[in-house]
């Protein structure tokens, strides 16, 4: 006769309607998260001010506001440097962002596939 390797029902005395329902839990918590990250925003700014990006923590640009003194016809790229500029930076914000909040939920665990 084979012992039982998991004494106490299995994984440390948890049950499988205990697992599920912390499954079910975490699903919620997850939905949750999910949806205030789509209110949560951030916002970068460049050129002391001469191009303010903002996103969602989802990484969605909400706007784009261009201050009229950065904008020379003589030297155009130079706004679309700031322009790009200020999306990446409100981008690496909003991950940030996103990250750290998931982390709340997942114990700073890295689970792949979840954000």
């Amino acid at each position: 006769m084979a012992k039982n390797k998991f004494p106490m029902g299995g994984m440390g005395g948890m049950n499988m309607n205990q697992m599920m329902k912390q499954a079910q839990k975490l699903q919620q918590d997850m939905l949750k998260m999910q949806e205030d990250l789509d209110n949560l925003t951030v916002e970068a700014s460049v050129g002391g001010g001469m191009v303010t990006v903002t996103a969602t923590a989802k990484k969605e640009i909400t706007s784009i506001k261009i201050n009229p003194e950065a904008v020379d016809p003589d030297d155009v790229e130079m706004l679309e440097d700031l322009v790009l500029s200020a999306v990446r930076e409100a981008l690496a914000k909003a991950e940030k962002t996103s990250t750290e909040q998931m982390g709340k939920l997942t114990g700073g665990m890295n689970i792949p596939g979840l954000f």
